[in-house]
């Protein structure tokens, strides 16, 4: 069963409304209403962005993202079809390989100024991307001096294990353990790099609403549209504010986004 579909527990498994600090709101709203010039500016810091994942899901949101931003962007992908759709898109190159063969993935990162990784698999894998193929992206960024990387994970990893509903993170223990290593070997080996780290709730498939925050609260939990984490990994690339931090990914105006434990969590502010 995929990571993302089983997720869909936790719209039940939240029996609390969402509450949220006057500062909070404050800043949702903020976030929400910045403008295209504003979101480009951002951008233009990084002008060739590596995407592992980028083939579907939030990781090809966020090629999309990319490219509307004016950024180049390096896709490392599997499959025929995605090599041929992805260089379709103009300022797009796809290179065919797989995450788990380091010397690929290095020769893809080779020449790009910042790194994206949204690898993920489901509990039924033999291999666990979630760990060497992030890895591998984390070893090859730090050995070839692309020191901005930002790896996007799950609620339930590391010190967010409380956030997630106690059966959500025993029937995905093996995945989340697996994010979790992959988080561990940035934060803990890689000082010299920026880091982000961002930890989406339930994932939907569904249009942007643009109301999605970034919370450094690790008992933030809720749900999120993939096309929100993309916008908000996008814009949090660039903002100097992200770096060498760990965040929760979760949209306050949908229903089932609460913390585990009911209690409010302030939104970070992107600057």
């Amino acid at each position: 069963m995929k990571l993302f579909n089983f997720f869909a527990i936790l719209s039940t498994a939240t029996a609390f409304a969402p509450s949220y600090t006057r500062e909070a709101l404050t800043q949702r709203s903020g976030l929400a209403q910045q403008s295209n010039d504003s979101s480009s500016a951002l951008c233009a810091k990084y002008t060739k962005v590596f995407v592992a994942g980028g083939s579907k899901g939030v990781g090809r949101c966020i090629v999309d993202k990319l490219i509307a931003e004016g950024s180049e962007v390096v896709a490392l992908v599997r499959s025929d079809e995605a090599v041929a759709e992805l260089s379709a898109i103009e300022g797009v190159t796809a290179v065919q390989g797989d995450a788990f063969d380091y010397k690929t993935v290095e020769g893809a990162i080779d020449g790009c100024d910042a790194a994206i990784t949204t690898l993920g698999g489901s509990v039924a894998d033999e291999k666990r991307v979630d760990y060497t193929g992030n890895n591998n992206v984390i070893e090859a960024a730090g050995i070839l001096g692309c020191t901005r990387v930002l790896l996007v994970t799950s609620v339930g990893c590391g010190d967010s294990k409380d956030a997630a509903p106690p059966s959500v993170f025993e029937a995905l223990k093996d995945v989340l353990t697996a994010k979790t290593r992959a988080e561990n070997v940035l934060i803990k080996y890689y000082t010299n790099m920026n880091w982000t780290i961002i930890r989406p709730g339930g994932l939907i498939t569904e249009a942007m609403t643009g109301k999605a925050v970034l919370t450094a609260d690790k008992m933030g939990i809720g749900s999120i549209h993939r096309e929100d984490v993309a916008n908000l990994a996008v814009k949090a690339l660039s903002s100097p504010n992200t770096e060498r931090k760990v965040f929760a990914a979760v949209d306050p105006s949908l229903s089932s986004a609460a913390n585990a434990d009911g209690s409010s969590f302030k939104a970070f502010e992107l600057n």
